[in-house]
């Protein structure tokens, strides 16, 4: 599956996608035992690099804590990728 070549609107709608379903949990409480290794694999397909991999480990760590996923992590990481991260972006040529 990769993810990284979405356009921009795509990884918003993945993203707020990706968010509710971590209210799941709070409806079925043993779906974070699914759902924070999947999260952490989504975020490193959406997100290729060192931030995809540093957001994998938070959205992990936030999944796995009861109570702790209000927090939109994958509409905080779209938020921080296309308005905040000022490094060049590097057209992927699908050669990586």
């Amino acid at each position: 599956m990769n993810l990284d070549n979405k356009s921009k609107s795509t990884k918003f709608f993945l993203g707020l996608c990706f968010d509710a379903l971590g209210y799941v949990s709070f409806v079925f409480p043993f779906f974070d035992i699914l759902w924070a290794p999947l999260s952490s694999y989504l975020m490193t397909e959406l997100y290729k690099g060192k931030k995809g991999k540093i957001a994998a480990v938070f959205v992990f760590i936030e999944e796995a804590l009861p109570f702790s996923d209000v927090i939109p992590s994958f509409t905080i990481m779209w938020i921080y990728t296309y308005y905040f991260d000022k490094s060049p972006k590097v057209p992927n040529d699908g050669l990586n």
